[in-house]
């Protein structure tokens, strides 16, 4: 099993939901969070005055599915979550040992 983590820009996540729905993936969780990269913030205009935002919304996608499916889970998010534009987000993908559904207590595969 693999835990893919996807940060995506808030706009976008519909499309990544819709996208990951239609392959089969059957659950996920969604954390709002903060963040910069490689734009480092921007500079607004408020009542005249600018200042710098930092750190700008972003959406933290987890999914955990089969090895097998790692790769078109990574596709399906690249091709949804991609405007072309500084600031699209990143993909991790971090290996799990183990998945337990708390109400059943099902391992493995299952779990998921």
């Amino acid at each position: 099993m693999k835990k893919v983590e996807a940060i995506i820009k808030p706009f976008k996540l519909e499309e990544v939901k819709e996208a990951l729905t239609e392959i089969g993936v059957q659950g996920m969780t969604l954390t709002e969070v903060k963040g910069f990269g490689r734009q480092k913030g921007h500079q607004e205009i408020y009542r005249g005055a600018e200042y710098v935002v930092d750190f700008l919304p972003k959406i933290k996608l987890e999914i955990v599915v089969p090895e097998e499916m790692v790769e078109r889970v990574v596709e399906a998010i690249l091709k949804s979550a991609r405007t072309g534009k500084i600031g699209d987000g990143k993909i991790f993908i971090y290996p799990v040992e183990e998945a337990i559904r708390i109400r059943t207590g099902e391992k493995g595969r299952e779990a998921i």
